[in-house]
């Protein structure tokens, strides 16, 4: 990771991620606990959760309009465009306005899966092929690391000094970010118009997801684990309560170890897709979440907080390895299609196995739930890696060789040859 972040380019765009990854994390919670806060509903704050996923429903629209524009202004625009959404939040007081938070949830996640667009193919401009896994490692890290305290702290924040100043916090994150990307200079051509009618437009990023043999295996491997990997969102609460006999509140302390595992997961991911490709990585991925469910099945905390670390290195692997992928096989016209077009397609599961695991863990054993995740996301790991070899490790550009020094000339020898006697 430090050769990519030796380049002053992606280290500008690294500094703006941050600021703005930073008001990502310590919003999204906040928005919940205000709906909370306002009505008393646990249904209703986690319906703030659904209004932010609902709109990859929208993926192939946003995705060509982000093919559309150059990323770099487009990038600043949408930024500027996330801190001007959230100001609606300026005017909620009481139930009566939860509406607005739901409004804002929906349009932010609208925005998220504009600049995921949007910064993948950023970063392809940024940064050389042989380089893309360490800049997204890199990323990870940071976002990993930010969901260690991020989320408690915008709950604190929250708590202390209210939902308005902490939407004015978030707003000078996307604002920053839109600031010094603003002062980058990347070389960027035009894209170029349109040439198919424009349902086929919005349908091109769907159609290269299916026909490329990787990325099709990628994509229905992932998908294939994220239908019961979202049951663990609510298994964990069963798991603490009903096996370890512990209040709610200790699932911070095992989301704060599971991040410390996403932290390594971030640094290791670079070096897994060096040696394995992104479909090894990602098989890696989403394998090593197989056991950590298993191991969740045996209610025992030595052996919890083991499993809650493999979950946390599994995660970035996954994303690490989709997203490299994405990025290599892909066109550049298409990228930002194809990039929104992944996205809806494994959130979509994870959507639905979220709703399924909070339906499921009130009829069923949380154990029995937990082998089931083990059991089908290490079925869905082993597939993809059987696949591996349809994306083999990059190839890293030779080292050149060293400079030829030509040898000391003595002082009787001459550059070129005189008379002969």
């Amino acid at each position: 990771m430090r050769t990519v972040l030796r380049r002053p380019d992606f280290r500008l765009l690294f500094g703006a991620l941050l600021a703005s990854m930073a008001a990502e994390s310590v919003l999204l919670l906040a928005l919940a606990i205000w709906v909370k806060d306002l009505t008393g509903s646990d249904g209703l704050a986690g319906a703030t959760i659904f209004a932010i996923i609902a709109p990859m429903t929208l993926a192939p629209l946003v995705g060509w309009v982000v093919d559309r524009y150059r990323r770099r202004p487009f990038f600043v625009a949408a930024n500027l465009g996330t801190a001007m959404l959230l100001t609606p939040l300026f005017a909620v007081r009481d139930r009566g306005d939860v509406w607005i938070i739901y409004v804002v949830a929906a349009l932010y996640g609208l925005s998220y899966l504009t600049l995921s667009a949007t910064l993948s193919g950023l970063i392809r401009q940024l940064v050389p092929s042989e380089l893309l896994a360490d800049a997204n490692g890199a990323l990870q890290t940071v976002r990993q690391g930010l969901r260690l305290g991020g989320p408690l702290a915008g709950a604190a924040l929250y708590a202390a000094v209210g939902g308005w100043l902490l939407a004015a916090l978030a707003m000078t994150g996307f604002v920053t970010a839109a600031v010094v990307v603003g002062t980058m200079r990347v070389a960027e051509a035009t894209p170029p118009p349109a040439t198919l009618r424009w349902p086929a437009e919005l349908g091109a990023g769907l159609r290269h997801l299916a026909a490329e043999p990787a990325l099709r295996r990628a994509l229905l491997g992932y998908g294939l684990g994220s239908l019961v990997m979202g049951f663990s969102e609510s298994l964990i609460f069963a798991y603490v309560d009903q096996g370890l006999g512990r209040d709610a509140a200790f699932v911070g302390v095992l989301v704060a170890v599971q991040g410390v595992g996403g932290l390594v997961g971030g640094l290791l991911s670079p070096a897994v897709v060096r040696r394995t490709g992104e479909l090894g990585a990602l098989a890696a991925g989403v394998t090593f979440f197989g056991p950590a469910a298993l191991a969740l099945a045996w209610p025992d905390l030595r052996l919890g907080v083991l499993a809650l670390l493999l979950a946390g290195v599994s995660l970035p692997l996954t994303l690490v390895g989709l997203t490299t992928l994405i990025q290599r096989r892909t066109p550049a016209g298409l990228l930002g299609r194809v990039t929104a077009a992944s996205e809806a397609m494994v959130s979509a599961p994870q959507a639905a196995s979220i709703g399924a695991g909070a339906l499921l863990v009130n009829v069923l054993d949380y154990r029995l739930l937990f082998v089931v995740v083990g059991v089908v996301t290490t079925a869905a790991g082993a597939w993809l890696w059987h696949g591996r070899r349809l994306s083999p490790p990059p190839v890293l550009p030779p080292t050149a060789p060293p400079p030829l020094v030509p040898a000391p000339r003595r002082p009787t020898e001459r550059l070129t040859p005189g008379p002969t006697r």
